[in-house]
């Protein structure tokens, strides 16, 4: 299946499009192939795009004064991904956004959403659920961070993303659950012994 035809029905599971709204909104998208360790978005260069992941894997990190990394997302397959706050202001990007595996991804301009939403109201509301969505997930992962132990928030995410956990690096995952990758191992190690 080509990759318009795999948004095209990704689009279906929130809003009702026909044919021909369906591929009005697909044609504004243009596919790249993405290299493993290529970077779609980094710092000082404004995100003019948000990116659709049809294939592979990527990862989302700002770097600390000190050179520390924070992983702040992941997108696979049918997931969202860009620097929202530098494509929804054009201003100059803080994170970088770099592939974890060989990709293909649908990106669209900033001026191309904004025609798109200017076109019809469901796109409006397409890009509506999406942006809500993205915002509660954030707003999820924030108060776990807060409230919950280091044991839990891996506990959590393997709950719901243990299919995409073996694609992550461990140093990843673990920047992404705020903590080492030592920690994590301990973490791992343990749950493995209390199987055993």
């Amino acid at each position: 299946m080509n990759s318009k035809k795999i948004l095209s029905q990704y689009i279906q599971n929130y809003i009702d499009l026909n044919e021909d709204e369906a591929n009005q909104f697909v044609s504004c998208f243009e596919e790249i192939k993405v290299k493993k360790r290529q970077f779609i978005v980094q710092p000082n260069f404004i995100a003019h795009h948000v990116h659709f992941v049809v294939k592979g894997a990527f990862r989302s990190y700002v770097v600390t004064e000190e050179g520390n990394e924070h992983t702040t997302s992941f997108a696979i397959e049918n997931w969202w991904i860009t620097d929202y706050n530098s494509f929804i202001y054009q201003q100059p990007a803080t994170s970088f956004v770099i592939a974890l595996e060989d990709s293909v991804i649908l990106r669209v301009h900033y001026e191309k959403q904004k025609e798109l939403k200017q076109a019809n109201h469901k796109f409006e509301t397409f890009f509506r659920i999406i942006a809500e969505r993205g915002l509660a997930f954030f707003q999820r992962r924030i108060t776990n961070n807060l409230t919950l132990s280091a044991e839990r928030r891996y506990d959590q995410f393997m709950s719901k993303y243990s299919h995409i956990a073996q694609r992550l690096p461990q140093y990843a995952l673990a920047s992404f659950l705020g903590m080492t990758p030592e920690f994590l191992s301990k973490i791992r190690n343990n749950k493995i012994q209390k199987k055993s």
